[in-house]
């Protein structure tokens, strides 16, 4: 479990990033004291709306934190297909947000009705994945933003992934969960919580 002081430290390194690139442009990974490979979304708020402007990440523990935050970064600001490149003049306008995830598990039923017993709202996260070219991923304070029930949930999951609505009753799909710990900025350069 990461504290607090982690979490700030994370949230702040994300706008250096940011701002480094914005400086340099190109990306430096830094060192930084978190070495355990993690998973981890980082995602880009405007302020005061709260609108999504970006959200990327990765949910398998392939780099270190510290690294895979640095990528997240620029990735969830430059490479998010749904939003044009973050500008330099909006960092003073937005928050940052990073979800850090625990490895994913698959969920075991025997029938797919059996998903909507065994996924909780506002502690899960969920990965669908069918066959080899469909894959998505929503974080577990989504359904919570939202106010979905565990079928509209799902149902969203599948069009993540490109998939009607339904297809999560298919017995071929396979969906995992995980948990996050999500930290966040109260304002721009403000104040990092726990959410």
């Amino acid at each position: 479990m990461l504290s607090l002081s982690d979490g700030k430290e994370l949230v702040e390194l994300v706008r250096k990033t940011l701002e480094y690139y914005f400086k340099h442009r190109e990306l430096k990974i830094r060192e930084t004291r978190f070495k355990e490979k993690r998973g981890a979304f980082v995602s880009i708020h405007t302020f005061p709306e709260h609108e999504l402007r970006g959200c990327i990440g990765y949910s398998e523990p392939i780099f270190s934190l510290g690294e895979t935050v640095q990528k997240a970064s620029l990735s969830a600001a430059f490479q998010d297909s749904r939003f044009p490149p973050l500008t330099e003049d909006e960092l003073k306008k937005i928050v940052f947000e990073v979800s850090v995830l625990t490895v994913p598990d698959i969920i075991k039923i025997k029938n797919p009705k059996e998903y909507v017993k065994k996924i909780k709202i506002g502690k899960d996260g969920l990965i669908i994945e069918y066959g080899v070219l469909y894959k998505g991923l929503l974080l577990p304070q989504v359904p919570v933003q939202y106010d979905w029930d565990v079928k509209t949930y799902l149902e969203h999951l599948c069009m993540k992934a490109g998939l009607f609505v339904d297809t999560w009753l298919n017995q071929k799909v396979k969906i995992y969960k995980f948990q996050a710990q999500i930290f966040m900025e109260k304002k721009p350069n403000g104040e990092v919580i726990q959410t």
